[in-house]
């Protein structure tokens, strides 16, 4: 599905989020990130993973630049919904002296 390319191509441009996959322990012959994505008529959904902080920028970049690849498709006015389903290890690794979370 077209729509689904195209919002995945606006989500790499979030550094700091990656498409929600299932790990495969086979190649497949097609690009997993699309399962990341669910698109109705009302809704469209996006799994992701965290691989920094802090999620609220973050999340407010991703749906600006999803809302940009939505416009003048007919899930324009569609509900976008962002679901955060994990945090990458690396992300809360708080030994790093330029992480937001210190011990």
């Amino acid at each position: 599905m077209l729509i689904v390319e195209e919002l995945l191509k606006a989500l790499r441009k979030v550094e700091g989020l990656r498409p929600s996959t299932p790990a495969l322990s086979v190649r497949v012959p097609w690009d997993v990130d699309g399962l990341a994505v669910d698109v109705a008529d009302d809704l469209v959904c996006v799994r992701v993973v965290a691989t920094r902080l802090p999620l609220p920028a973050l999340l407010a970049e991703a749906g600006a630049v999803l809302r940009t690849a939505l416009a003048g498709t007919r899930w324009e006015s569609a509900r976008l919904r962002l679901v955060v389903t994990d945090v990458d290890g690396d992300a809360l690794d708080g030994s790093r002296p330029d992480h937001p979370i210190r011990p």
